[in-house]
């Protein structure tokens, strides 16, 4: 089965990550899928406006930490097949794999079509970046925004958040969501302007759709051509050469005996015992 499910009806295509038996918790496989969508999509004049969404419980939980190599780097964490070592070290392959879901966060921005994220339980690490590389964001009452990287011994900049973050919602609260690793609410997040809108109970995607109606009706020439304005009014430094220093900082931050310490306290359900080792 596809962990995307890629769906287009009369002018708009729906994304919808399908792994919710693991809150589509972001994998290597997740990632390709995502791209190869995206690049349909970059040239693609029939679809006008697309819709980003999560199956299940909730919208994404960020990458998925399972085993003993935290992060999407596309390769295992052991040798390779009949036991040869890895074409490349461990860095190499971690930072590989952050590039690759900052080039989605990316492709999320570049891409003509208008996008409507649509929004529903948790929205973690990568997933916040997910929603706000999006133009609207819908949410139903049970979303909850979660950056929990400071809990877990890395930095804030993950596959573009310490460039998105501060462009929603202003530098100084982008810093303290960030600092205290807070979660945020549907209600919080939408006074500070992240969201379009808040929904009844499971109305996210039902609202989205009817969002890509209204906006159906406007100029395609005028969407895709004031989504790359924006775009252009917001790139000083440019997201690319961000997303460059936040893959070195988050490369780092791997190797860390505290990133060790936050995933193991994440995982017992205890306060991390941080040491700056």
């Amino acid at each position: 089965m596809p962990d995307l499910i890629f769906d287009r009806r009369d002018g708009v295509a729906v994304l919808t990550l399908a792994r919710p038996e693991r809150l589509n918790a972001v994998t290597p496989g997740l990632v390709e899928e995502l791209h190869t969508a995206l690049d349909a999509l970059a040239g693609d004049t029939a679809t006008r406006i697309v819709i980003l969404t999560g199956q299940g419980r909730g919208f994404c939980a960020g990458m998925d930490i399972q085993g003993d190599d935290a992060g999407p780097e596309g390769s295992p964490p052991q040798d390779g097949a009949g036991g040869e070592p890895e074409p490349e070290g461990r860095p190499q392959r971690i930072y590989r794999g952050i590039a690759r879901g900052g080039e989605v966060v990316a492709r999320l921005r570049e891409i003509p079509q208008p996008v409507i994220a649509a929004l529903h339980g948790p929205v973690a690490g990568m997933g916040v970046s997910f929603a706000l590389a999006c133009d609207f964001r819908i949410a139903d009452p049970s979303t909850r925004f979660v950056s929990p990287f400071l809990n877990l011994g890395l930095s804030g900049g993950d596959v573009g958040l310490s460039w998105l973050l501060p462009r929603v919602v202003g530098p100084a609260k982008a810093a303290e969501i960030l600092y205290r690793a807070q979660t945020l609410t549907a209600a919080q997040a939408h006074e500070l302007g992240m969201l379009t809108e808040v929904t009844g109970e499971k109305g996210d995607l039902t609202a989205a759709l009817k969002l890509a109606e209204e906006l159906l009706v406007r100029s395609p020439y005028g969407l895709r051509h004031t989504k790359e304005l924006l775009n252009l009014s917001l790139d000083g430094p440019t997201l690319r050469q961000h997303l460059a220093v936040e893959n070195r900082t988050q490369t780092m931050a791997f190797f860390t005996e505290d990133f060790a310490e936050g995933v193991a306290a994440a995982m017992e359900k205890r306060p991390p015992r941080f040491r700056d080792r």
